[in-house]
């Protein structure tokens, strides 16, 4: 770590201790959970609080005679996106499986659920046969093209399928492991519909579900599966919705650090994959991954939040199943403890709540100071209840992505995609490498919120 970047931990660390800086994990939480309700795609329920959205895309699915209403709008767009989406349930159920005490103890875990649930579901819809999954509904290329509410769609709803003809490995695999993922955090509230995901889940097995079909089932078959696929990833540089790897790592280093699976059985190289990328988030490893001028880890200019906080998540947990181990993590320059991990990831979500060079909050309506004018077409636009007056696809540019003023609604829990490397951030909704949210980018904080408040 250069002298800047330690000074800069270190003066944080110590405004921390003097109470100087007080950051509300849970309101954090809070806000995260609320997020999702503000992506729903489909016919709101009533107990819907997100009060500025309305009902959409309630006949998607119609092309092709398949109910596809629901599930949830990826980004500041109208598209339904099955890929990020599934890593959006996948990580949500695992912060449940993780951290459900303590989403318990802060009264948010029946909020979680219903987030995870409200994926699950649309999945199983998008699951009509054993080999066939729609994984996408609407097209991107012309809804990038139009600037409208959820509710106004006028773009063209097309779905898409994978099936035998058309297949598409990865999606299923994704989609498999968050159906697993889900089925354990359903296991204890609802046991019925935990087992209605899993039967959905075990028709595919590819890694990263293989693992999470393990976790769920207990089945051995998926251990002599990731035996036999030969291929463990090795030391990636990054987690998210594009690169399960470090996710399935992790997972199998767990078992190892249980005593559960053997380093005999080849499983060797994945806990220490696992941790070389640990390592490196850290800065101790020998490929360390780069990071802002004040300490904030960075991988690429556009949305980079989302890479951080995946990071931040497995570095969570794994500080957790090395604590229960009674061990620490071995790098290449020296060894961290548990609460090293634990110190490190709070420093982070320090940094992205507010405490940093700009003392902003990349959290939209956590603190004073947020982004205002972010990219995103619903919270851009005046509430379809305030104004139901239709909004054109290109009207929409011109009343309102246009318009040098913060947006009407506030998209509380809402990442966006970061500071560049140099700390700057310009709040803007055209720029949409830095100012635009995804589910992905919030879904691993809730377990990391979670844990720390």
């Amino acid at each position: 770590m250069s002298s800047t970047k330690l000074f800069a931990f270190g003066f944080s660390l110590l405004l921390l201790l003097h109470g100087v800086v007080s950051i509300d994990y849970r309101a954090a939480l809070t806000k995260s959970l609320l997020y999702f309700e503000a992506q729903r795609s489909g016919k709101l329920p009533p107990n819907q609080r997100v009060q500025w959205r309305g009902d959409s895309g309630l006949n998607d699915g119609s092309d092709v005679g398949v109910n596809l209403v629901g599930g949830y709008y990826d980004a500041g767009d109208n598209v339904k996106f099955g890929f990020p989406m599934a890593f959006t349930v996948t990580m949500l159920a695992w912060s449940v499986v993780e951290f459900r005490s303590q989403l318990a103890a802060m009264n948010e875990l029946s909020h979680a659920l219903e987030a995870i649930e409200w994926g699950t579901d649309y999945f199983i819809k998008a699951h009509p046969n054993p080999n066939v999954f729609y994984g996408e509904v609407g097209d991107g290329d012309s809804d990038h093209n139009c600037w409208q509410r959820p509710e106004d769609m006028t773009t063209p709803r097309t779905s898409y399928k994978i099936d035998q003809q058309h297949p598409g490995s990865d999606l299923a695999g994704e989609t498999a492991a968050a159906l697993a993922a889900a089925s354990m955090a359903f296991s204890i509230s609802n046991p019925r519909y935990s087992t209605i995901l899993i039967s959905h889940a075990t028709q595919d097995e590819l890694l990263w579900a293989a693992v999470w079909l393990h976790r769920a089932t207990g089945n051995q078959s998926y251990i002599d599966y990731m035996v036999q696929s030969g291929f463990n990833g090795g030391t990636r540089s990054m987690f998210s919705w594009d690169d399960k790897y470090v996710g399935a790592q992790v997972l199998i280093a767990k078992l190892l650090l249980e005593g559960k699976l053997k380093e005999s059985e080849n499983f060797g190289a994945y806990k220490s994959q696992a941790e070389q990328y640990i390592c490196n988030c850290i800065q101790k490893g020998n490929s360390n991954v780069h990071e802002t001028s004040a300490g904030l880890l960075w991988w690429q200019p556009w949305n980079d939040l989302q890479y951080t906080t995946a990071a931040l998540f497995v570095t969570t947990v794994y500080a957790d199943y090395l604590s229960a181990a009674k061990s620490t993590l071995r790098c290449q320059v020296g060894s961290l403890t548990p609460t090293n991990l634990l110190a490190f990831v709070q420093s982070q979500v320090n940094y992205i709540l507010g405490s940093n060079p700009r003392g902003m909050s990349y959290m939209v309506g956590f603190g004073s100071n947020y982004p205002k004018q972010v990219h995103h077409r619903g919270a851009s636009i005046v509430s379809i209840k305030q104004d139901s007056t239709p909004v054109t696809c290109k009207g929409g540019y011109e009343a309102w992505f246009n318009k040098a003023a913060p947006n009407p609604n506030v998209l509380d829990g809402a990442l966006v995609g970061g500071p560049d490397q140099g700390d700057n951030y310009s709040d803007s909704r055209q720029n949409f490498q830095q100012a635009e949210p995804a589910t992905a980018n919030t879904a691993p904080m809730v377990g990391v919120l979670a844990r720390l408040a």
